[in-house]
């Protein structure tokens, strides 16, 4: 595919909020023949700038309206998509103000999915497994309208003691509060 008719598709699909894409995804929107095709207009648009690949099998729109603070959480949804996935133990416990430390350049991630952690250019993506029941997963994020969902504080409180991560950090008057 010609580098201007692709740069056309992935405005469009920017258009519409989409910026983030695995291989897969990138097949349907350049409807190429082949892979080696999409592989050699994969390499064309990586080498001309156009997109980026923060994480194997992960491409970002670098042109996009859309790219900013969220940008990390959509990079970690594509690399788990098809599992569930929320915001949980030091990234949520300091938006809820329980544990003083920010974590900067990273964010922690609880999922359904295989547990690793990503270096990016956005920052690192921590994935930790949990093997609770489905029904107790979603009872424990809400959608914040971001691309994530975050954990309660109760299960973001939960989580950290379950996975065995420092708890002197908590702060006991915010928690119970």
């Amino acid at each position: 595919m010609k580098q201007s008719d692709a740069l056309k598709q992935l405005r469009a699909f920017d258009q519409k909020g989409r910026y983030v894409y695995t291989a897969r995804d990138l097949a349907k929107v350049f409807s190429e023949d082949s892979w080696r095709a999409l592989r050699a207009t994969v390499q064309r648009l990586t080498a001309g700038g156009i997109l980026e690949r923060p994480v194997k099998g992960v491409y970002v729109f670098s042109l996009s309206r859309h790219k900013g603070a969220d940008t990390l959480e959509e990079v970690a949804k594509t690399l788990r998509r098809g599992e569930y996935n929320y915001v949980s133990l030091e990234s949520a416990l300091s938006e809820y103000g329980i544990i003083s430390q920010i974590p900067v350049g990273r964010i922690t991630v609880v999922t359904t999915g295989r547990k690793g952690e990503y270096r990016t250019p956005y920052g690192i993506i921590e994935f930790t497994h949990t093997k609770r029941p489905l029904s107790e997963v979603l009872e424990s994020m809400i959608d914040r309208q971001r691309p994530l969902r975050v954990a309660t504080k109760e299960a973001a409180l939960r989580d950290l003691r379950r996975v065995g991560r420092n708890t002197h950090l908590i702060d006991s008057e915010e928690a119970n509060a």
